[in-house]
């Protein structure tokens, strides 16, 4: 139907239409109560705003707390990945000769300790973990620096300290085992 046709039923029906009057007052009644029902729409979504308050805080407690995990692991993954083996080819090559050295080294200190020599080799021992621990320390300072060749060097030196800290005490104690041989062949 068209908008004419329409209006020219509407027109003709009029009379079928309006067949009561609206009560006295009705439009007041009506206007009360659509205000009531939208005040208690709107306390609806006071109390849903109100339940869901602790929502935000703990979204952005969760997200602070995911972030500061993904961080750490970045920073941790980051610190083990830069030791002198990071900086070059050459280093990493320095590093595992080193490294070999020294565990040749920590081996044949082991297998020569005896009751006259275990304190020097506990010494010893306590002497390597604190260059280790001097080491690990290097290693961050590797990273803040940005591969500075004096931290290199440092790290360097330090594989140097604990091998010549090992050959130190390995020589001490043959030559004990030495002299203490020789004193046995004297007395005899």
């Amino acid at each position: 139907m068209k908008k004419d046709e329409l209006d020219t039923l509407f027109e003709q029906n009029r009379t079928r239409f309006d067949v009561h009057d609206t009560p006295q007052g009705h439009q007041k009644r009506f206007l009360t109560k659509l205000q009531a029902q939208a005040e208690g729409h709107k306390e609806a979504l006071k109390e849903k705003r109100r339940s869901t308050k602790w929502w935000k805080p703990l979204s952005i407690a969760a997200t602070v707390a995911v972030l500061l995990a993904i961080g750490f692991l970045f920073q941790s993954t980051e610190a083990k990945a830069q030791d002198l083996a990071s900086v070059s080819p050459e280093m990493q090559r320095t590093q595992s000769f080193f490294t070999a050295t020294i565990n040749k080294e920590l081996k044949t200190l082991k297998s020569l300790e005896s009751p006259e020599a275990k304190t020097l080799v506990e010494d010893a021992l306590a002497q390597i973990d604190i260059l280790e621990r001097e080491y690990e320390g290097l290693k961050k300072d590797l990273v803040e620096s940005g591969n500075d060749k004096r931290v290199i060097y440092a790290m360097i030196t330090n594989f140097q300290n604990r091998i010549d800290l090992l050959q130190n005490v390995i020589n001490t104690i043959e030559e004990i085992k030495t002299l203490k041989a020789n004193k046995n062949e004297t007395t005899i």
